[in-house]
């Protein structure tokens, strides 16, 4: 897994990328309510934003790590938000992207640096 400096992790299998959000970031928000999912096929950049989460304390934008297409979307978070509360970084993924630059990933910290970072 990567991740970034604003709490996505990424876990790529070949062109194909799963994204969600931190668990740190999930504490940091609270009780998730309602999930915005993109669109499939819907084309992002990195750094851009790619859903939105609404919690009981705030809504928070997630950015997707990576540049390309989304290819697939976490359907049970519609009915099952709170998945992102209790298994982010697993069950509780977002969406699945097809990176249109592996070089990206470069860019993004590994899970000591990304340690290191939630705990200044």
């Amino acid at each position: 897994m990567k991740y970034t400096e604003s709490h996505e992790w990424i876990a790529v299998d070949g062109q194909v990328g799963t994204v969600g959000v931190t668990d740190h970031a999930q504490k940091e928000l609270g009780d998730i309510v309602y999930i915005e999912l993109p669109q499939i096929g819907k084309k992002v950049k990195q750094g851009e934003e790619a859903v939105v989460l609404e919690s009981t304390k705030a809504a928070a934008d997630v950015y997707s790590p990576v540049s390309g297409k989304i290819v697939a979307i976490n359907d049970k978070l519609k009915e099952s938000p709170e998945e992102v509360n209790v298994s982010p970084e697993s069950h509780g993924w977002l969406f699945k992207i097809e990176l249109s630059d592996p070089n990206e990933l470069i860019a993004l910290m590994d899970q000591s640096t990304y340690q290191t970072l939630i705990k200044k």
